[in-house]
């Protein structure tokens, strides 16, 4: 590969913050309905958050540790750092003026109020009086600073009250902690409908209860990031990878502050302190903490909380809701699921296609059909007590050659993994949890079944976790398919993760780290050998984020060769579109609205032959080095026209797609005079973008979601 030009790529870091920019532009944008707007704003929260517990936290490391690994963009850790806690500020403003200055008053106009405790009525006061002392000065625990009292440990992303004292026996000013408990619901009602007081301004208007004899001076809310990742050194003698990460996850909560947020208007003394105790309790090999890591925001902290308020049932003001539809191939109860499949492949696309009626059913029949001999499948992130877990271990109690593949590695699900491992291994389910220094994040199920002429295998791959809440809110694909190829593939895959294998070859299956970052670099370059020789040649490529620096480099070569190049990148992508003789066949967009796009497709013109892909697998070096993927070809060719048009609905998208400049900026598409062209809503019409005539788009959506149905496929 050539030499890296650093000016050719977009930094990460800056990149993502980009994607959560545009993420925050859905709280502004006026045409969301009102909780809609605020979900985002909690959603942007949350993403910023686990930006720091990671992203950030590593830079410092980096840091700390004098590692100066440079990405092709030519940044370095310290100005990485430098241009994010810039950008941070203008968002976190941002943040603040759209709820303060916006969302706010305008939810106020709906009779939706956080209200300032000062202004309750004398019989509201008692309202929250007895609240509090019902159901929180129980679980509160002071904890006061001075030479017998240490600065206790602050915990992650925990909320607390920073409280000054005076103690009118000796004099002096002392300095305490209130730790605001999680376990008590963070918008506290008191009478008035749909109207709340926050949760830590009933604490602190009680302190006195707190510190009876002291003289309450003050109060501030502030709150802590912490280093959040797991680092495994994996080696062939580590023989419990269960008990290492049990062991990880609960180091992390002592991992080094990597953000401190404090109330706005928090006085400078209390500043100084605060950061000065955290300073005393970083590790020492850790960086200094600074004023530069001191976030100040508006009143309320941790905006992810208003996720409860996004979600209450006022219809007026929510999306209107939607019922997946039942694939048409599974509508009829009376034949076998297995029957169907055989009939056909069966492309499903979530959250339009039911997830319960399509893979959970799936699951459900083989564990209890008697024909059913063994269920292979890989479990990322879960959801509760679902039904996949409950047919896996229905199956194991039924004598069923139960393997699951469990990644304990999950970012931020490590927990419940681990939950999930100890239960299923508890009903004999034979629990893997996959291969050293390799996330296995691929989705995929192997039903092996026992019928008439032989043995059959049934698979399902996906681009989504198995996991019932997000199926509903994360656009993915996902196929069932009796393909003896796919089948064999499958089976080769769960033998290398259960068993001891290097397997390297398999027969269509794109499998990472084995041949997927080759086979996907070979078709970019047929492209373009396709479109010297003067054949059709075209690539569109959907996925979370485009990293890579090598496929990034061969997609500028393709460019460079005549090759139109469309990217539909929801997050982070490295690649600069349109520099002239460089990236100029080459276009991106993002697209973030009512759905979050999580499916990753490929499409190759291949001569007029084309080839169609998805799976597991973003364009990152994680996806194709150091973790296990699946991409599958979408074999049956009467699929096709379904997933292109899909892609093409995404790229005529008007409303919520935002074209990516060479500079890196981002710009939103504005439908102009012409008609309004949003994906999301024409999906949910139909699920692959498709509208019969001659009901417009307008009129069907009308009829079908806005009565909480669309129209089947």
């Amino acid at each position: 590969m050539p030499a890296i030009d650093p000016s050719l790529y977009i930094n990460r870091e800056l990149s993502w913050l980009e994607f959560n920019a545009r993420v925050l532009h859905e709280a502004f944008d006026p045409r969301n309905r009102l909780l809609e707007r605020l979900k985002f704003l909690a959603i942007f929260s949350t993403n910023l958050d686990e930006f720091y517990m990671v992203r950030v936290a590593g830079l410092r490391r980096q840091i700390a540790a004098g590692v100066q690994h440079v990405p092709p963009d030519g940044m370095t850790p310290t100005q990485q750092l430098a241009a994010i806690t810039a950008r941070v500020a203008e968002l976190v403003e941002q943040q603040r003026k759209c709820l303060y200055d916006v969302l706010l008053p305008e939810l106020g106009q709906h009779g939706i109020r956080i209200v300032r405790i000062e202004e309750l009525t004398p019989e509201e006061w008692h309202v929250v009086d007895q609240f509090f002392e019902s159901q929180v000065f129980p679980v509160l625990t002071p904890l006061a600073v001075d030479p017998g009292h240490p600065f206790p440990y602050i915990s992650n992303l925990s909320l607390s009250l920073a409280v000054q004292i005076f103690d009118p026996e000796t004099s002096t000013t002392r300095f305490a902690r209130v730790k605001v408990p999680k376990v008590v619901p963070r918008w506290i009602p008191f009478g008035r409908s749909n109207q709340f007081v926050p949760l830590e301004r009933v604490i602190g208007a009680n302190l006195g209860a707190l510190f009876p004899g002291m003289e309450i001076r003050g109060f501030s809310t502030f709150r802590v990031t912490r280093y959040s990742d797991l680092e495994l050194a994996h080696s062939d003698e580590d023989e419990d990878l269960l008990t290492i990460i049990e062991e990880q996850v609960f180091q992390r909560r002592f991992a080094e502050v990597v953000r401190v947020e404090v109330q706005k208007g928090t006085p400078p003394d209390l500043r100084e302190l605060l950061l000065g105790e955290l300073l005393e309790d970083q590790p020492p090999e850790m960086p200094a903490l600074t004023e530069a890591d001191l976030v100040e925001t508006g009143p309320l902290l941790d905006l992810s909380d208003l996720m409860w308020l996004a979600t209450m049932e006022i219809p007026d003001l929510r999306d209107p809701p939607f019922v997946p539809a039942t694939p048409s191939e599974l509508k009829d109860t009376s034949r076998s699921i297995f029957d169907a499949i055989r009939d056909r492949d069966i492309l499903l696309h979530h959250p339009f296609d039911s997830f319960p009626a399509s893979v959970e059913h799936f699951l459900t029949s083989a564990a209890v059909d008697p024909n059913v001999l063994a269920i292979k499948m890989t479990l990322y992130r879960t959801s509760g007590d679902t039904a996949i877990v409950r047919a896996l271990t229905e199956a194991a109690q039924r004598g069923k050659q139960v393997a699951v593949l469990i990644e304990l590695q999950a970012r931020f699900d490590e927990v419940n993994n681990i939950t999930w491992a100890r239960q299923l291994e508890g009903f004999g389910v034979h629990v893997a949890y996959g291969l050293p220094g390799l996330k296995t994040h691929t989705k995929t199920v192997l039903v092996v079944r026992r019928e008439p002429d032989g043995i059959r295998r049934y698979s399902h791959i996906g681009s989504g976790n198995y996991n019932s809440k997000t199926a509903h809110v994360y656009t993915d694909l996902g196929l069932l398919t009796s393909s003896p190829s796919i089948g064999a593939d499958l089976t080769d895959l769960f033998n290398a993760l259960t068993g001891f294998s290097h397997q390297s070859d398999y027969r269509n299956l794109l499998v990472a780290p084995a041949n997927m970052r080759k086979r996907f670099i070979e078709m970019v370059d047929r492209e373009a050998d396709n479109a010297v020789a003067g054949k059709p040649a075209r690539i569109i490529a959907k996925m979370n984020a485009l990293v890579d620096a090598e496929i990034i480099q061969h997609l500028y070569e393709a460019s460079q060769a005549g090759v139109e190049i469309d990217l539909i990148v929801r997050g982070i992508c490295c690649l600069r579109p349109g520099i002239a003789g460089i990236s100029d066949h080459i276009r991106v967009i993002s697209i973030v609205g009512r759905f979050l796009e999580h499916s990753r497709i490929f499409y190759f013109a291949n001569a007029g032959d084309e080839e169609i892909y998805f799976g597991s697998a973003d364009w990152m070096p994680r996806n194709f080095d150091r973790r296990v993927e699946v991409v599958t070809p979408v074999e049956d060719r009467r699929l096709h026209p379904r997933i292109s048009s899909l892609l093409e609905t995404l790229l005529a998208d008007n409303r919520q797609a935002w074209d990516l400049g060479p500079d890196g900026a981002y710009v939103q598409r504005k439908p102009g005079s012409g008609p309004v062209v949003s994906a999301h809503e024409r999906l949910l019409v139909n699920s692959w973008g498709i509208l019969p005539a001659p009901l417009a788009l307008e009129e069907q959506y009308a009829q079908g979601t806005r009565s909480g149905q669309r129209a089947n496929a």
